[in-house]
């Protein structure tokens, strides 16, 4: 009886050890070091169709930025602002082309991905179908910051040991109160 609430016991402690070991290597380390800079970037929409537009948003770089891909042309970015792009009429549907963002030495890099069906088969015994130019979705002028909300840039060495110490404590103290419990029912 006793073997088993130790078990419980220590797989609740595993659980939960588990549990806080992503929280502090995602504090500690990026899941990729290419793009870990001092400024802000995105590209919006993520996902679009040969010859929509994107936006380019750089935040937090002093000078000027410049955007590129082989799916448009360069793009130079004031400080803090945001430019649009126009995505090639050729660029491959179903392809992923990389944009790269660079701030004086740094850069980072981010995906396009275009979307969209196989241009249609035009028959001679049919009329051709009228297509309308694709229109790009309403986009905030400076982008949405989305993100880990600061949690990632807040957690320092000492929040981290003072996590894991709380989490010691705990499975410290749930193993004595069992272990003081199997004692106690022992003496009866």
């Amino acid at each position: 009886m006793g073997a088993i609430r130790i078990a419980s016991a220590a797989l609740t402690g595993a659980a939960a050890l588990s549990l806080a070991a992503p929280v502090a290597t995602a504090a500690g380390t990026s899941t990729n070091a290419s793009n870990t800079t001092s400024f802000a970037f995105s590209v919006t929409p993520s996902m679009s169709a040969p010859g929509g537009q994107v936006t380019l948003n750089v935040t937090g770089c002093a000078g000027t930025a410049t955007a590129s891909s082989g799916v448009f042309n360069t793009v130079s970015i004031p400080a803090n602002s945001s430019r649009n792009a126009t995505v090639d009429v050729n660029a491959k549907r179903g392809a992923s082309y990389t944009v790269t963002f660079a701030c004086g030495s740094e850069r980072a890099t981010s995906q396009l991905t275009i979307i969209g069906g196989s241009q249609p088969t035009i028959s001679s015994t049919l009329r051709p179908p009228t297509t309308t130019a694709p229109t790009a979705a309403p986009t905030t002028p400076l982008g949405v910051r989305g993100g880990l909300g600061g949690s990632v840039d807040t957690a320092g060495t000492w929040e981290m040991a003072a996590g894991a110490a709380l989490v010691a404590a705990a499975g410290g103290g749930a193993l004595f109160h069992l272990r003081r419990r199997v004692a106690r029912r022992q003496r009866w």
